[in-house]
């Protein structure tokens, strides 16, 4: 039998469930479903990621022990799924089980008995001096952390918060031997890490060298972690750690968990990931499986992230965060499925607001699918007394169905069902869910219009019309039986409803799609009670308790904004008195910036940067000035080549991620972060390339 073994990525426990984890989880979910229905034995594993400095810090702030609160985190990520009906798991994989201690230390004794590709020891001890991230799990190099001014320790490029300096002897994994296999590896496989643009961002950080990666931490710095073997005073670097659960949760390394195969599902797994820790889940997990002899992974695939309905991150500074428990409250879990699976084109980033979800769950299921069910199973409960009829047009009505608009031909409906099925099942397998579902709406339109064209409330009252009639209803019925198995894995519930109220019984689950054939659905089959399952959503009302709620979350979380507003200086005196000095500048202070007028000729983003674009701007000068500014949470960075913009063109250069940003790009936007995005300082008039601005 073929096998297919899916995994999400496990979550790291210490933050309660948010967007990100339902996103993952459903596709996966989904693709399990999907792939059961076609017959494969199917895996599919999810869960927490329990150990780290990160989490013993916030049990500590919590008033827990580091096991008190991850077990209340993964109990909170269950909960979530079990509201959104993502039960179907194999199983709910913890870094805290007891045979994943067991097996992660076997995988540490293999890899350390192995040698590198330039045939030296894989692991070795050292002494570790780095700037180290907690909530990344990771130590930083330069281009990967920025100082700012005043501050003497610097932050995270991704979080903005203040790294770790660690300073202590570190077992080592010799991560720079294998640079050189991972290339051949990936450039060998097309499809090993997908897609294409993300494979190509892995090949570029390995082109750039690699490091050598500490592996472990000091048990008196880290004691939350597993031990290292043979060596208590140290316990294991989170990632070798969190890696390694897709192999021990299927039996590598362990007795407990060897019934459900290593050998039987590795071979066939799939790793969905957010592109934000791609390069953990290959450059590391490849190499560190290649060092313990264990064959690779089928495929990676790194999805995108989702961004507010104005193309902003999300964050609950921004007030902007997609709520699960409002979306819990207001949607149904269908809706949810299909609106996420139609709405991202796969490995792209999405853009995700209550309002457009509304009018897509409205436009594509209220008055796509749900109504083409209701309409078509009423009209037979209304003109054919409830059964299906014969969809058969003889010869002696082919003129009358003609002039209905209606092909006498059944064969041309059937051609098209299976066409689309076809190029869904392909579309499906490549992970294009987007695409996949366009194709099928493409055929609930083009049935809604059979039946608006051939007018079947104007058909009954002509007799001789009988079998035209009976012909729209058969191919309109026959459509939904298809529609309602290619859906099944993304809205379960839905489908088993309208599959039900056609007078079927059989399990959709269990019906593999590429055995579909035309006409099967047979005559006279009663159709059950007619309930709309996909019931209009009142937009104004629903967006009216959205907000009201989403206001009162915001109150709730408010973040105060990192820099405060300017203050009068108080000076003290030497009477004690103070003297309060205004905050203003003088034309003297003021002409000291330089302000000119620039044209961003180039504009790209930065791989592994999710908030800077590199621009190339050109003021006039010998040559474009290179500089970096955060506005990619806000701006494609195609729309704004050829723009004209302010530039403060005698700012200090510096460096970040490892570029030198030559001047600084003027947008305005209110200092909470609240309001539109920042908008970039531009011109009524036409002005000269270079101008100063006075």
């Amino acid at each position: 039998m073929k096998t297919f073994y899916i995994t999400t990525p496990i979550y790291y426990a210490n933050s309660l469930p948010h967007l990100g984890h339902f996103y993952t989880t459903t596709i996966a979910d989904i693709v399990a479903k999907y792939k059961k229905q076609r017959g494969f034995d199917t895996y599919f594993l999810t869960g927490t990621d329990e150990h780290g400095i990160n989490i013993q810090r916030v049990a500590q702030e919590k008033g827990k022990t580091p096991q008190q609160y991850v077990d209340f985190i993964s109990s909170e990520m269950k909960k979530m799924f079990a509201q959104f009906g993502l039960t179907d798991y194999d199983i709910f994989m913890r870094t805290t089980n007891k045979f994943h201690y067991e097996a992660v230390q076997n995988l540490w004794r293999t890899i350390a008995k192995g040698l590198t590709p330039k045939e030296k020891p894989n692991i070795y001890k050292g002494f570790y001096e780095a700037w180290f991230c907690p909530n990344c799990a990771e130590f930083k190099t330069e281009s990967e952390y920025e100082k700012r001014e005043g501050e003497d320790v610097p932050r995270c490029l991704i979080h903005e918060k203040p790294l770790d300096k660690v300073a202590e002897e570190s077992y080592f994994f010799r991560l720079s031997d294998y640079g050189e296999v991972l290339l051949n590896v990936i450039e060998a496989n097309p499809d090993l890490v997908r897609p294409e643009a993300r494979r190509n961002e892995v090949l570029s950080f390995i082109k750039g060298g690699l490091q050598d990666l500490s592996i472990s931490r000091q048990k008196n710095s880290v004691s939350w972690g597993i031990p290292v073997p043979d060596d208590d005073n140290h316990v294991m670097y989170v990632w070798l750690d969190a890696l390694s659960n897709y192999i021990t949760a299927i039996g590598y390394g362990n007795d407990e968990r060897a019934a459900v195969g290593f050998e039987k599902y590795w071979s066939n797994v799939t790793h969905l990931v957010g592109k934000d820790i791609l390069r953990f889940h290959t450059v590391y997990w490849f190499s560190f499986l290649i060092a313990a002899g264990i064959p690779l992974p089928k495929q990676v695939y790194a999805h995108g992230m989702w961004l507010d309905a104005e193309g902003r991150k999300m964050g609950k500074s921004l007030g902007n965060v997609i709520h699960l428990d409002t979306l819990h409250k207001h949607f149904q879990t269908d809706a949810i499925r299909y609106f996420i699976l139609r709405e991202m084109v796969f490995g792209q980033d999405g853009k995700f607001g209550y309002e457009g979800f509304i009018d897509r769950v409205n436009a594509d299921l209220a008055n796509g699918l749900g109504n083409l069910a209701s309409r078509t199973f009423s009209m037979i409960n209304k003109y054919r007394y409830g059964k299906a009829p014969n969809g058969t047009i003889h010869d002696a009505n082919f003129l009358n169905a003609k002039r209905a608009g209606i092909s006498p031909d059944a064969q041309e409906i059937a051609k098209t069902l299976e066409h689309a099925r076809d190029e869904f099942l392909q579309r499906f397998d490549r992970f294009e869910f987007s695409q996949a579902l366009e194709g099928l709406w493409a055929v609930i339109t083009k049935i809604d219009g059979m039946i608006s064209e051939s007018k079947p409330w104007e058909l009954i009252k002509d007799e001789n019309q009988a079998e035209t009639l009976n012909a729209v209803l058969y191919r309109a019925t026959e459509t939904l039986r298809w529609l309602c198995v290619l859906l099944y894995p993304v809205m379960p519930e839905a489908t088993k409803n309208i599959y039900a109220q056609i007078g079927l019984t059989e399990d959709i689950s269990t019906i593999d799609p590429a055995t579909l054939k035309y006409g099967e659905l047979k005559e006279g089959t009663t159709i059950a009670e007619v309930k709309g399952v996909f019931p209009r959503i009142e937009k104004i009302r629903v967006m009216s308790e959205i907000e009201a709620e989403t206001k009162a979350k915001n109150e709730e979380t408010k973040v105060e904004p990192n820099v405060e507003p300017m203050k009068d200086v108080v000076i003290p005196q030497a009477d004690g008195t103070t003297e309060e000095i205004d905050n203003y500048i003088t034309i003297d202070d003021f002409i000291k910036v330089d302000l000119r007028v620039g044209e961003i000729i180039v504009a790209e983003r930065i791989p592994k940067a999710d908030k800077l674009l590199r621009f190339e701007i050109n003021l006039g000068e010998e040559k474009p000035r290179q500089i970096l500014a955060g506005l990619a949470e806000y701006y494609e960075p195609e729309t704004l080549v050829g723009r004209k913009v302010v530039v403060v063109a005698n700012l200090k250069p510096r460096m970040m991620r490892g570029l030198e940003s030559q001047g600084m790009i003027c947008a305005a936007s209110l200092e909470d972060g609240s309001g539109p995005k920042p908008a970039l300082a531009a011109f009524i008039e036409d002005v000269e390339i270079g101008a100063r601005l006075k």
